[in-house]
């Protein structure tokens, strides 16, 4: 059963924008199905994550400040990854903590911002999108999603929902992948150990196909998978949500 008629405005963020558009139209096409109308403002950057997470954090207001003249209005807002949906619904609001007016804003921007998952099983009440694939998922649930937004259950709501896949959790489901951003090559020893203990819950439980709610934490383990060799692939919810395998 499809949604009612909504509209939304989608913040595709720098690297599925990039690097992985596929993951982009996925979205736009699950949402569509849904009965959602997707509007795309062309004007949109960076959220200003890196900057911030790096300590540069007049840097990342100005960028601030500049998504908030774009995504201005009363529309909700629809992210693809819950790293970047976590600058703007809980960053957002703390960078401009002296400043009443950007705050105010900021706030209200955070009030209708929503991760993809979090959108669909939150705010349209959908766990079965129609999607089908026959396929052994396991689940990575990205630490800014999980720990910043506290949604934790939609993702697997929907995995669950689509037809022929077998949910297969893996013991360090809900352990960080390693990548962290700049983290990652400041720290390129400790990140890649502990990427290491991520795919070696991956591989116990003999999913075979491995999924996540950021493009981020994606590239990082499908990096890895890719260099060993394994059969196992990574792709994000959107794209196993977009599976019609019986189309």
């Amino acid at each position: 059963m499809t949604a009612t008629s909504r509209k939304v405005s989608l913040f595709i963020t720098c690297l599925v924008d990039q690097f992985f558009p596929e993951v982009g139209e996925a979205v736009v096409r699950v949402l569509r199905r849904q009965g959602v109308e997707v509007d795309f403002p062309e004007g949109q950057t960076c959220c200003g994550q890196p900057a911030f997470n790096g300590g540069f954090t007049e840097d990342a207001k100005a960028v601030a400040r500049r998504f908030l003249d774009n995504f201005d209005g009363d529309q909700d807002v629809v992210v693809p990854s819950g790293s970047c949906g976590a600058m703007v619904k809980v960053f957002y609001p703390e960078i401009f903590h002296d400043e009443p007016g950007t705050a105010a804003r900021a706030k209200d921007l955070s009030a209708r911002t929503y991760e993809f998952s979090e959108y669909l099983v939150n705010v349209l009440g959908v766990t079965d999108v129609g999607a089908s694939k026959k396929t052994k998922v396991a689940y990575h649930a990205a630490c800014h999603l999980l720990r910043e937004l506290r949604v934790k259950e939609p993702p697997r709501q929907l995995i669950e929902g689509v037809e022929g896949a077998e949910y297969t959790p893996m013991e360090l489901e809900e352990a960080c992948c390693g990548f962290g951003g700049t983290f990652s090559v400041k720290y390129s020893e400790i990140s890649e150990a502990i990427l290491e203990d991520k795919l070696k819950s991956l591989a116990e439980c003999g999913a075979d196909t491995l999924v996540s709610c950021d493009s981020s934490c994606l590239m990082h383990i499908s990096g890895a998978l890719s260099r060993r060799g394994s059969p196992v692939k990574a792709m994000h919810l959107a794209q196993l949500l977009d599976n019609r395998e019986d189309s």
